[in-house]
């Protein structure tokens, strides 16, 4: 097995063909996967559809589509808004702060929350055990516990909202499902709703400080966003791209048979992973990539996947940012980069590429 080729796909237009090509497959079990060894030592947990192939991530995608779509997104609007005022108004009189500890992770821990229909009084226990799987990751004697811990907690949320189960969050509404039809089952609502934190919390939660860190140094293109809120979510599709925090997460697949990709041949059994930061960085298809522009019509970008596997918050994610940055930037005036900042405060070693501090100051 150690023989076994893996392809890395760089460019953007092999990653559009893979990305959507059906002989691919997400499935860590199958020989050849760059994760199967990991897959073989471990069990495939229930409702974990990013892990699937058509037909079973159909059905996932099926009844979550609702809960995610523009409409929506919209709809939470509101609630997103509040949650970003109530968040700054607990530190924006200081004059200073960390945007990671003090904005990011709890505007989107907040967001996620009222999502799911995590209570208000498990907000704090739920936030310490996501961040300690997060800083677990590369760790391979914490990170078992770490996700057990959050797994615990989230089955006997599952299994409250099992047992009253209220229309008014993601989790009830399942759990009403659950009950009409018979799926999905316990383990598999409890995966789904893993899945979907993990999936949403943190990207956006790292998104929000290397897209404030990225304004605030090319102050001009702050200045034209500011000046024209209009161009904001124009703006936030480039950060997307310029960014691209996700990279090989979530893009990793094994051929089921054998796919031509331009002059190259991958063969049955054969690992892929593409590249996403560097297929959003692909000249060929983005003008001076590494230029932040927002301007640019960076539509076409692979921060959110591509094909069937596309995530399925992007429609909310893009609303958590807009509501975000505006928040922030109208909240915090001079808003500025209080100290210099090196390596540590960049998390290269992580699953998803951002922040571990933000020190910043403004004029309160």
């Amino acid at each position: 097995m150690e023989d076994t080729p893996l392809w890395l796909i760089t460019r953007h237009r092999g990653a559009l063909q893979l990305l959507c090509d059906s002989r691919l497959s997400t499935d860590p079990r199958r020989v050849g996967h760059p994760f199967a060894a990991m897959a073989a030592h471990g069990r495939q947990r229930a409702g974990q559809f990013i892990d699937m192939d058509p037909p079973e991530h159909d059905y996932y995608r099926k009844i979550l589509i609702s809960e995610f779509g523009y409409r929506r997104a919209r709809e939470l609007r509101p609630v997103i808004e509040r949650t970003a005022h109530e968040v700054l108004d607990e530190f924006a009189a200081d004059g200073a702060a960390d945007l990671v500890g003090q904005f990011g992770y709890p505007f989107s821990t907040r967001v996620i929350c009222h999502l799911l229909g995590v209570p208000a009084e498990d907000s704090a226990y739920f936030h310490d055990c996501t961040r300690e799987m997060i800083d677990s990751f590369y760790d391979s004697e914490k990170l078992p516990l770490a996700r057990q811990k959050l797994f615990d907690y989230l089955d006997s949320l599952v299994g409250r909202s099992e047992r009253n189960p209220s229309t008014d969050t993601l989790i009830g509404r399942l759990a009403a499902r659950q009950r009409r039809t018979g799926r999905p089952d316990h383990d598999s609502l409890v995966g789904v709703v893993f899945l979907l934190l993990t999936a949403g919390h943190q990207t956006v939660a790292n998104m929000l400080s290397l897209g404030t860190y990225s304004l605030l140094r090319h102050p001009e293109q702050l200045a034209r966003v500011r000046a024209d809120p209009g161009l904001w979510p124009t703006a936030i599709e480039e950060l997307l791209r310029f960014h691209s925090i996700v990279d090989w997460v979530g893009f990793d697949r094994v051929a089921t048979e054998e796919i031509a990709v331009g002059e190259h041949t991958i063969a049955a059994g054969e690992g892929v992973f593409v590249l996403g930061a560097s297929a959003n960085r692909d000249p060929e298809a983005f003008l001076d990539p590494d230029v932040l522009d927002i301007h640019r019509d960076a539509r076409r970008h692979l921060a959110f996947g591509f094909g069937v596997h596309q995530c399925i918050g992007g429609n909310i994610a893009r609303v958590e940012l807009e509501v975000g940055y505006r928040a922030l930037f109208d909240a915090l005036p001079g808003l500025t980069v209080a100290a210099e900042l090196d390596d540590s405060c960049f998390r290269y070693e992580a699953r998803t590429f951002g922040m571990s501090r933000f020190p910043v100051r403004w004029q309160p």
